[in-house]
């Protein structure tokens, strides 16, 4: 259950980070609400993850598929270009957060 916490947390956090932009500095209320809602949300989500996996590791996990997730927002739904290094970039990215769920001690499976 704690992964699946994490991931609702991840997607809050991606959906309040791409608002960010729609809210245009926090002068249209909508995208604004949805940012300060998303961000609370995936926050409270984080700190019921953290009951039973360690800070660091919840942590890597959320920044980590949280950075991928919302490049990947951006490029299909936003226009924003990625190159290869970019891509390079998020794949190491990807890959640390399964070293540390596949390989890591610290993590509780």
């Amino acid at each position: 259950m704690t992964y699946v916490i994490l991931l609702l947390a991840i997607v809050s956090e991606v959906i309040a980070t791409s608002a960010l932009k729609a809210s245009d500095s926090f002068s249209k209320l909508g995208p604004s609400l949805i940012v300060v809602v998303g961000y609370v949300f995936s926050f409270y989500l984080l700190t019921i993850v953290m009951r039973s996996m360690p800070t660091g590791m919840a942590y890597a996990i959320w920044a980590g598929l949280g950075v991928v997730l919302v490049s990947l927002f951006g490029y299909f739904f936003a226009n924003e270009k990625l190159d290869f290094a970019a891509c390079l970039g998020m794949s190491l990215i990807v890959l640390g957060v399964v070293v540390i769920n596949v390989f890591s001690k610290t993590v509780s499976h």
